[in-house]
């Protein structure tokens, strides 16, 4: 909000507010309630709907002087306008005087919720809006008991029509108030919905295809004020009344969006509690009121409705078998003793930091090897010279610089791309650096175009000495740069955000809380996995084939890689803890079934370095346990002292253990504040049906630099770009995959991939003789597989681009082949 503050009168009570908010903002702010159906804070006014009609009166002033009139008591004289005005779009000023609650303006309230009943269906009773419904809660307070016009004059309309795969528009109870084709107009910059027709016969449409083409549409239900917009998942299912809440944080990205699980006993469980919905909790410094469609149908389905692992397994015969507990803890607890300084602990971030934590103490009492499962680097330098203390995104704006390089922001991290498409709307300036076009170029002042393997090199032209860009970075009010996972690998990315530390370094913005470096990660937690102690390694197979024993901990190096899955055979002793009876869980000597998030407790830390905690939403099943109390149990077999009950004690250890989290204390992470614009679930029809948040804020970690490190400078650094003839393969980063934690979604299913696929130039596809949807064979790494082709034309000729996590082991840069399925050597197909 503006530092600027004007003082006026609402219903006779004088308030001093922010300048230049609209006078429904204003009255909210000092708890009093206009109403609005089109109107939305986080959007631009357009005052279609007239629910927010005030009367307004200004002070009179001289004409020839300017001065303000007053009457004999000193009072400034007020003159009202002839008629009502829109709240929404009317800015407060100085000596404003504004009625909310006079007769005139009540009346005008019963009439436009009059006409908007005119046509309304009254089937409440069974509307999946009903009770948290802004148009039954206000025709409940302002509206009329009954209705003049007759039944004849209703309109029937479509009451089922898909707007796409997870969407479905109720046309009858549509009052066309516009806020979800606004919303992915300003929000989500997707304009494919738009309003067609005229009067009465203005219906909402999508204009894409496929339908509703967004990775945005969930959030236009939430912001619906009537029951016109639903879920695919969540349609029918339940009502608002009959949920119980609990406060999240989605695990499928590194942005860490507060949520909030509804949840309920489900029938077609048993009667068991389960999740029947994901909803947006409001954390202006993280998510604001927003989640992509990835986290709000996959965020909980792949834990209620997998096949997950339910007891301990043990290999006996060759065979995995079930066992107890203690059995499997003690096969265990012997054979990582016996591996002792051999042994080797994979872990990936989808752990918390207390899952973490433990791991790294049990590995560290043996002497084993603490090894993070990742394809990005750099999180030594994310500590260093990454946001530091007090950060709040909302303040990027005029004077500062963003540098984005190397990532494809909506699909790697999409919160994150909204947040930074903002700071450019508000005045930052925005570099984008990327060897093809990406959707935030949009708002970029300058972008820079370079090969594969040089993102580096790239960066460092910034700073060449003595020109524009260098000097605007050395005088930037803050400067962040974020390096995300297009055609990334460890050794790319290690350099390139060794690169990005040297330019925080030598323009001085290192420490500074608001700048810094942002990696963009693979998984949500992998910056907590880094504080924690675990660290990638350049040739994973070698460190796997060398174990004497391999304890490998919410991974599954196996399922991502063939020829890791042929390394496992020489490890020693292998150890899977897992949710599912994954490909590396199949090839253990014992496996430990543990419990999903949404079962238990913990923290993560996300990309801008802020710790948040999640709660448990449902019960656990009988058997598995959480991964922490594992890991204790273990520990105390081998004689070492370890917290397996209370994560918040296990925090306690992490405060005291690792510097940067020095001040996160579970009673810190729970603090809030007031956010503006203010959530409330009393007023639904101001900022719709996100959540408020009552259960944290979360905390911030220090940087180095802030905690009074010193840290030099750091020279560039460039990985040696492959010489390569032919067809080069690039892997990218899709935000729809077929990773385990999504396919288990069936609301999601129609929007993924159903397989494996690369994507191609118009030129390369023309050379090789394929067109679009065309099936081929790609030979890499002594693999062949057959796959489907896309011609996308943006693609830089001579490059293969290879999603990840689509069933192509493509994990770095590499030469591959690609022929038509004529050309295919059938003889040696598929042979490693």
């Amino acid at each position: 909000m503006t530092a600027q503050q004007v003082t006026m009168t609402i219903d006779g009570q004088q308030v001093t507010v922010p300048a230049g908010i609209t006078i429904v903002d204003a009255a909210r702010l000092v708890g009093i309630d206009i109403p609005v159906f089109c109107y939305h804070p986080k959007m631009e006014p357009v005052g279609m709907c007239r629910m927010c009609l005030v009367e307004v009166g200004l002070p009179e002033r001289d004409r020839a002087t300017g001065e303000i009139l007053r009457n004999e008591d000193g009072s400034p004289k007020i003159r009202f306008f002839p008629k009502l005005q829109t709240a929404c779009t009317m800015k407060v000023q100085e000596g404003m005087v504004v009625v909310t609650n006079s007769e005139q303006v009540a009346r005008a309230r019963k009439d436009i919720l009059e006409f908007l009943l005119t046509s309304h269906p009254l089937d409440c009773p069974i509307c999946d809006k009903g009770g948290e419904c802004p148009l039954q809660n206000l025709t409940m307070a302002y509206g009329p008991g009954t209705s003049r016009f007759p039944y004849e004059f209703k309109l029937h309309l479509e009451k089922r029509v898909p707007l796409g795969d997870l969407i479905i528009l109720d046309r009858e109870r549509c009052i066309i108030c516009g806020r979800c084709v606004r919303f992915q107009e300003e929000i989500a910059e997707d304009p494919v919905l738009a309003l067609d027709g005229r009067g009465r016969a203005t219906y909402i449409i999508t204009t894409s295809d496929p339908p509703f083409d967004s990775y945005w549409s969930g959030n236009t239900t939430d912001i619906c004020p009537v029951g016109a917009l639903t879920t695919t998942d969540f349609r029918f299912d339940a009502r608002p009344w009959e949920m119980f809440h609990a406060a999240s944080v989605c695990n499928l990205c590194p942005v860490g969006c507060n949520i909030m699980f509804d949840i309920r006993r489900e029938p077609e469980l048993g009667g068991r509690f389960a999740v029947q919905r994901v909803m947006p909790r409001q954390n202006e410094y993280v998510n604001e009121i927003w989640i992509c469609d990835k986290g709000r149908f996959a965020a909980y389905h792949f834990a209620q409705y997998g096949e997950r692992l339910t007891q301990p397994l043990v290999r006996e015969n060759g065979e995995l078998r079930p066992a107890t507990w203690q059995e499997a803890l003690e096969k265990v607890a012997q054979a990582l003793q016996e591996a002792g300084a051999g042994l080797v602990t994979l872990a990936s971030g989808r752990l918390s930091n207390e899952d973490l934590f433990n791991l790294a103490r049990l590995t560290d009492h043996l002497g084993g090897r603490k090894v993070l499962d990742t394809f990005l680097g750099g999180g030594e330098w994310t500590d260093r010279v990454g946001l530091g203390a007090g950060h709040d995104p909302s303040r990027w704006g005029e004077g500062d610089v963003i540098v984005v390089v190397a990532s494809d922001l909506e699909e790697e991290a999409p919160v994150l791309w909204l947040r930074v498409k903002e700071a450019a709307q508000r005045g930052a300036t925005l570099v984008v650096m990327n060897p093809r076009p990406t959707k935030i170029e949009r708002y970029a002042a300058h972008v820079v175009r370079y090969r594969y393997g040089e993102e580096s090199k790239a960066l460092m032209t910034l700073m060449e000495e003595g020109g524009w860009w260098a000097q605007r970075l050395q005088e930037a009010r803050n400067l962040i740069i974020v390096y995300g996972q297009e055609g990334m690998d460890l050794a790319r990315s290690t350099a390139l955000a060794q690169t990005a530390a040297h330019v925080l370094l030598t323009t001085g913005h290192a420490g500074k809380s608001d700048s810094g470096l942002v990696a963009v990660w693979p998984r949500n937690n992998d910056q907590g996995a880094w504080d924690m102690g675990f660290r990638p390694v350049d040739n994973l197979a070698d460190t796997l084939r060398a174990a004497k024993a391999l304890y490998v901990v919410a991974a599954d190096p196996a399922g991502d890689d063939p020829h890791l899955a042929a390394t496992l055979s020489e490890a020693g002793f292998l150890v899977v803890q897992d949710l599912f009876l994954t490909e590396t869980a199949r090839r253990a000597d014992v496996v430990l079934p543990a419990q999903a998030y949404i079962e238990r407790g913990g923290t993560y830390t996300n990309l801008f370095r802020r710790v948040q905690r999640f709660y448990p939403a449902v019960p656990a099943p009988e058997g598995p346990q959480p991964d922490y109390a594992i890991i204790a149990a273990l520990g105390r077999m081998m004689g070492l002292e370890m917290e397996g009950r209370s994560t918040a004690n296990i925090m306690k250890q992490v405060a005291a253990s690792v510097p940067a989290y020095r001040e996160v204390t579970y009673e810190a992470l729970a603090k809030t504040e007031p956010q503006y614009p203010p959530v409330s679930r009393e007023f639904l029809h101001y900022m719709g049906t996100a959540y408020e948040n009552t259960q944290g804020l979360g905390v911030t970690l220090p940087n180095a630099v802030q905690r009074g490190d010193t840290v030099e400078a750091p020279a560039p650094a460039q990985a040696e770009v492959p010489a390569v003839e032919g067809l080069m393969a690039v892997p990218i980063t899709r935000l729809y995959d077929r990773g385990t934690l999504v396919t288990g979604s069936d609301t999601l299913a129609p929007r993924l991939p159903q397989g494996a696929w690369v994507e191609v130039a118009p030129e390369t596809a023309d050379s090789l003789g394929l067109q679009d949807g065309d099936q081929a064979v790609l030979a890499y790494r002594g693999l062949s597989q057959w796959i489907r082709v896309k011609v996308n034309p943006a693609a830089p000729p001579g490059f293969v681009f290879v999603p990840r996590s689509m069933g192509v082991a493509v994990s770095t840069m590499l030469p591959v082949t690609l022929k038509a399925v004529s050309h295919v050597d059938t003889e040696n197909f598929g042979r490693v």
